[in-house]
């Protein structure tokens, strides 16, 4: 019989023998973001579109080209969210979160929507960590979440990415620097695409950010913004690399870099690997002090970052790291006949009630069988049960890898009797 249909294509099913790695990298972003001070926020899936074309900006790629847009049956227009900030903004302003006191710093997790080629490292539903920080202008801000994005890679044994850095000034300094633009795309119009013949009046930044070959080959030689900084986003941007510099942090000044969503203000951050192809940027971020003012908020200094999880495991892939395995079954109880059964039933949700993976049959295998399964799963230890083990209140305990055998009572010291001789296990100690 045939499927009724397979997964749409630029999505992904992470598959039981595959979630570990996620739920190992996971682990450690929700440990480095505590150490840090950071509390999860979770936001809906879905928004109103108006929100991103607010903060992502109308004359991004993600907004003209990407969005997932549709409207409720209530005649609602709604997006799938194609990044995680305008979201968790969004919710800070709207539960007025910023009067617990500043800063306020939040983490998330999420998946992501956008309609573009598929390829490596770009899918259509893709997935995010993130860090947010609300309330505070200071530069030492900027490196200190920039040292938070790099303690991650730095636990995953990631050594050599790359750090790029940039200032894209403030609106004040930008008016120049959007003049400086114009005029020279301005004598490249007819090379320039649609898109950004679009763009040209507008927003004319945006043309450092398109990915068509002509536009970005015209663009290596416009006008840099960091000639165009105003006093105070050059006073800003030494102050983030002086703190740099203090933690020991390498990085490059790429005065390419702009983003690509629109919110962004003054510093701009990439990591970047020449491991994984095109899609090169494993982590990207900055500051977006107007953004919650763009909302509907009073001024609030804003910044943040978002790493990609699938770039992150394809890097990690690349680079040959390993990510640990989890402990295997310690101990599946095979049982032949009902009394058996309902024995093995039993031990088994008490060694679970103690937190210890155990395994017993579900699925009516016979002995032979069931042994076999046992071994498929890496069970580290194994038993089995039958009328003479329940008659004698007693059974052979086997360590699966030497062969070993312990013999063990089945009444209610089991559990601690089994405890004992898995932790020998674990330490090296014999059975």
């Amino acid at each position: 019989m045939a499927l009724v249909t397979k997964k749409l294509r630029g999505t992904e099913d992470v598959l039981p023998a595959e979630s570990y790695r996620w739920q190992f990298l996971e682990e450690i972003m929700r440990e480095q973001a505590r150490v840090y001070g950071f509390s999860e926020i979770r936001t809906p899936v879905f928004e109103n579109t108006q929100l991103f074309k607010r903060s992502v900006g109308e004359t991004t790629d993600v907004v003209q080209k990407e969005m997932y847009t549709f409207d409720t049956k209530g005649g609602e227009s709604v997006t799938l969210r194609p990044e995680g900030t305008a979201g968790a903004a969004r919710a800070l302003l709207e539960h007025g979160v910023y009067n617990d006191g500043l800063p306020v710093k939040a983490s998330y997790f999420v998946s992501c929507y956008r309609y573009e080629k598929p390829q490596a490292g770009r899918l259509r539903e893709f997935h995010q960590f993130g860090l947010e920080v609300y309330g505070t202008s200071k530069p030492v801000a900027d490196a200190e979440l920039i040292c938070a994005a790099a303690s991650i890679f730095e636990r995953l044994g990631i050594d050599d990415l790359s750090l790029e850095i940039n200032s894209i000034g403030c609106p004040e300094c930008r008016k120049k620097y959007h003049a400086a633009l114009k005029e020279y795309f301005a004598s490249h119009e007819a090379e320039l695409c649609d898109t950004c013949k679009g763009r040209l009046e507008r927003n004319p930044m945006r043309i450092l950010d398109c990915k068509s070959k002509i536009c970005s080959g015209i663009a290596k030689d416009a006008p840099v913004i960091l000639d165009y900084l105003c006093e105070e986003c050059e006073e800003h941007f030494k102050g983030v690399k002086a703190c740099l510099d203090s933690a020991g942090m390498k990085y490059t000044v790429n005065p390419r870099i702009v983003r690509g969503l629109d919110y962004y203000t003054k510093t701009v951050f990439e990591f970047v690997s020449g491991s994984i192809g095109s899609q090169s940027t494993v982590c990207g971020g900055g500051r977006y002090d107007g953004l919650i003012e763009e909302l509907g908020g009073q001024p609030l200094p804003s910044l943040g970052f978002a790493l990609g999880m699938e770039r992150l495991l394809l890097l990690l892939d690349s680079k040959g790291i390993e990510i640990p395995k989890p402990e295997a079954c310690a101990l599946y109880v095979a049982a032949l006949g009902e009394s058996a059964e309902a024995k093995a039933f039993t031990l088994v949700k008490d060694l679970r009630d103690a937190s210890l993976h155990a395994q017993y049959d579900i699925v009516g295998r016979g002995l032979k069988a069931q042994m076999k399964y046992a071994n498929k799963i890496g069970a580290l230890y194994s038993l089995v049960i039958g009328d003479n083990e329940i008659e004698e209140n007693k059974a052979n305990l086997k360590n699966m890898t030497t062969g070993e055998q312990v013999e063990v009572t089945l009444g209610e010291d089991f559990v601690s009797q089994f405890t004992a001789i898995y932790l020998d296990g674990k330490t090296g100690s014999p059975v």
